[in-house]
């Protein structure tokens, strides 16, 4: 097994790039087929979404449009369990039809406060996609449409996900070694 060093910990290799590329295509075949008719407005989650956010985005065939959120709710590698939003939508979301973009959902609580964020701007409908879900550490119900991989609890980083900064530019997904 490979493993790697990032600052004080060890990750070994999870999911490769190839794999999650085929994730992204097959969201991303969803959300043409779901959406033909709409001209999304995507809403990429900062930091950790934007390379899927990217990837995505260049797969779908439909109009649409990208805008970005950032919102903090970590710090190392456990969730601090408070959102904070760092820095804002400024588009008129008045009848647009919103696909907020997350790299990973954990305790839906970040998601939760967004949607709520949103729902003051009177959209359309908002949709989430997450390229990781981890269904046995939601705490909220959350009607999340597409998914493109279910993980389980381990701290991960690589292909946007970080580790303190650092790792986000690592191509595949990488798993913390327990110490």
């Amino acid at each position: 097994m490979n493993t790697i060093q990032v600052l004080d910990k060890t990750f070994r290799p999870s999911i490769p790039e190839a794999e999650i590329l085929k994730k992204v295509d097959a969201v991303a075949q969803r959300i043409n087929h779901d959406m033909a008719d709409k001209n999304p407005l995507l809403l990429a989650v900062l930091n950790g979404s934007f390379i899927f956010a990217s990837d995505l985005m260049r797969r779908l065939t439909i109009p649409c449009e990208i805008s970005f959120v950032k919102l903090a709710s970590y710090q190392g590698t456990t969730s601090t369990g408070t959102v904070s939003e760092v820095l804002g939508i400024n588009e008129d979301l008045t009848g647009r039809t919103i696909i907020i973009v997350e790299d990973i959902i954990e305790s839906g609580l970040t998601m939760k406060r967004m949607i709520e964020s949103l729902g003051t701007r009177r959209p359309a409908s908002v949709h989430i996609c997450t390229l990781l879900l981890k269904p046995e550490k939601l705490e909220t119900p959350l009607d999340i449409e597409y998914v493109a991989m279910e993980i389980p609890n381990d701290f991960i980083l690589g292909y946007g996900l970080d580790y303190n900064g650092q790792g986000r530019n690592l191509k595949d997904i990488y798993t913390l070694v327990s110490e």
